[in-house]
């Protein structure tokens, strides 16, 4: 990916010069492209990266700030990689170094997560956290309806500790587990924007902005050029006929709505030109629009079964004149 590669050659130039958050980006990126291994009965830690550039900084910071002369090996590609990644390992202090970077606790046991003081340091030793994060396994792909910028965890607890630190610094991200693979996915395109300023690529995230506002108007301009007046008239129909009879839904059952029925009323009023594809994305959490049809549908159908009990108009009496069709 282009803009992946872009993002991950911009934050290797980043240099935060306090020891804190040197520490934090050198931790999370250990434990997000490899972390700990045993080698020969002893505990090696090992991180896989794809460019020499960052492989070759991970071993000057781990010897700047551990003291500890790793091995840098060239891999020829293999599995799912394309082309050669480089492992930078350390053997002969490997268990000291995991003790120091929180990778083992006390008692040698691998922690799972990320080292609790990680995750409740400070702003830039939180940015520098998710720094380190992306720059071992994350990915950005192009704006658009499936935008997303992804991180690859090595566990459920990786992966909560990642979101965590992200809420932290006000970033929206959330855990997934995609084939089998735990991953924190951010999908707003303002929170992607911001998440990539925060890491410390403010060039790719002005960028990325930019290009999505171009792709933005340019949809817009499609779907104007694609729907004709008439199309677009019964579609505005639609949607005010459709938010009519929920609001008189929500009216006539009062306190007795279901919250789940309540929520998908709610997103449709909020969110009135909306899809119902669109109105899936906004639930949280998310909904498919079958999901989000099949709620509303129930709704109406709870709220004129109450309105004919009690002698009261219906919802579609709430449907103006012009609007029913």
């Amino acid at each position: 990916m282009p803009l992946t590669a872009d993002v991950k050659a911009e934050l290797t130039t980043v240099r935060d010069p306090r020891p804190t958050a040197r520490v934090a980006e050198l931790t999370a990126l250990l434990r997000f492209s490899g972390g700990l291994h045993s080698i020969a009965n002893r505990v090696a830690v090992e991180a896989e990266l794809d460019s020499e550039l960052l492989a070759r900084r991970v071993a000057r910071d781990l010897m700047e700030l551990y003291g500890v002369r790793p091995e840098l090996v060239h891999v020829q590609g293999s599995g799912g990689r394309t082309g050669g990644h480089y492992a930078v390992r350390v053997i002969e202090a490997g268990e000291t170094l995991a003790r120091q970077t929180g990778l083992l606790d006390q008692r040698r046991r691998p922690v799972r997560g990320l080292p609790n003081k990680l995750t409740t340091g400070s702003r830039a030793d939180l940015a520098a956290v998710w720094r380190g994060a992306f720059l071992a396994a994350g990915s950005l792909s192009e704006p658009g309806r499936s935008a997303s910028l992804e991180i690859a965890c090595p566990s459920p607890e990786a992966a909560m500790a990642l979101v965590g630190a992200a809420h932290r610094i006000g970033v929206p991200a959330k855990a997934r587990e995609v084939r089998g693979v735990p991953r924190v996915v951010v999908r707003d395109g303002e929170a992607i924007r911001a998440t990539l300023a925060e890491m410390g690529a403010r060039r790719t995230a002005a960028e990325w902005d930019q290009l999505r506002q171009r792709r933005e108007v340019r949809a817009g301009v499609n779907r104007l050029v694609n729907f004709d007046d008439a199309n677009l008239r019964r579609s505005a129909q639609a949607a005010v006929a459709a938010c009519a009879r929920v609001e008189r839904a929500l009216e006539i059952l009062g306190d007795d709505v279901p919250d789940h029925l309540r929520e998908a009323g709610d997103l449709r009023l909020a969110h009135r030109d909306a899809s119902l594809d669109e109105l899936g994305h906004h639930a949280d959490p998310p909904l498919t629009k079958d999901a989000v049809a099949g709620r509303i549908r129930r709704l109406l159908a709870m709220a004129d079964k109450k309105a004919e009990a009690e002698g009261i108009p219906g919802t579609e009496s709430a449907v103006p004149v012009g609007a029913e069709d």
